[in-house]
């Protein structure tokens, strides 16, 4: 008697401009073979091509029609799913969910899975066997929300307010480089940068973008537990022109900048630019209280209000 495969469903990506995907076509072929069923939906924002998929042997199904799959198959998604939904879920989900840190709208995303018996597999807690995350903000996150900010100096110094323009894929890290170089005037030589989290994946990212796009070395400012364990607010973020906050936040810590801090500073401030990869904006323990909206790869700053 055979058992029935395992059915794994690749639904599409609903969040504006987002192109990645969970499963690779490389990774479904690797699936495949191992004796599990894929099934990938059309998805116009992808990245990789539907018959990438298609080549590789998964099952194709239309466009945000994984509601309608076997309740026995799993459904993998990278980020959370639309807002203002409260249908139940019978299915069981793989994804980033963003509700175990008391992050807002938390108890009706979780209240979705209650009323359809399903199951959330979040991937913010995936760990190895040693307790180290396996899916984690990665060397790029880090590197492209650098190169965002050093974006966003670069409009500053440009009498634009630091109003960037909605931000489009490049092909390839290197024609990033290049623009960021070319918006900051052939290179970034001469700015400072501090980056909180650099010894992590992610802050490792925006060094490696600061040094490419031109920094010096002893104006890449580089912190982690040891620099922070006196808690902020610090003196020094205030001190360079970007800050890029890479942390993960598990727990209350003082807070990193204020908004009293800035105002106190007044016009002795050098900070132009506050880059947020960890995005704990609806946490109650966000470290960065001094904005209050999520930015979008459409509407990628926002201003904050110095009190």
């Amino acid at each position: 008697m055979t058992s029935t495969p395992t059915a794994l469903w690749l639904r599409c990506e609903t969040k504006t401009f987002e192109k990645r995907a969970a499963l690779t076509p490389t990774t479904a072929k690797k699936l495949l073979d191992a004796g599990f069923q894929i099934t990938v939906e059309e998805d116009p924002e992808r990245i990789f091509d539907i018959e990438e998929y298609r080549a590789v042997g998964c099952t194709i199904a239309p466009y945000n029609s994984w509601p309608n799959a076997p309740l026995t198959t799993t459904i993998i998604g990278l980020k959370e799913l639309p807002p203002n939904d409260d249908s139940p879920l019978p299915h069981s989900h793989i994804q980033f969910a963003h509700c175990y840190k008391n992050q807002g709208g938390w108890e009706s995303v979780l209240e979705r899975f209650g009323k359809g018996k399903g199951s959330l597999y979040d991937l913010e807690f995936l760990q190895d066997d040693i307790g180290r995350r396996v899916a984690a903000f990665g060397f790029h996150a880090g590197f492209a929300g650098a190169a965002a900010g050093a974006i966003a100096y670069a409009a500053r110094q440009g009498g634009k307010g630091g109003k960037v323009q909605p931000l489009n894929p490049y092909p390839n890290e290197q024609a990033m480089i290049d623009d960021v170089k070319a918006k900051l005037g052939g290179s970034g030589k001469g700015l400072k940068a501090l980056v909180v989290g650099a010894l992590g994946r992610c802050g490792r990212g925006a060094v490696d973008l600061f040094r490419k796009i031109g920094l010096e070395e002893s104006d890449i400012y580089k912190w982690d537990l040891e620099e922070t364990a006196k808690g902020g607010p610090f003196q020094e973020i205030l001190d360079v022109d970007i800050f890029v906050n890479c942390i993960y936040l598990s727990s209350s810590i003082p807070p990193f900048v204020s908004p009293a801090q800035l105002s106190q500073a007044g016009s002795n401030r050098r900070l132009s630019v506050i880059v947020d990869v960890s995005c704990d904006t609806t946490n109650p323990f966000n470290p960065i209280p001094v904005y209050d909206v999520n930015t979008t790869f459409d509407d990628p700053t926002v201003e904050v209000t110095v009190p």
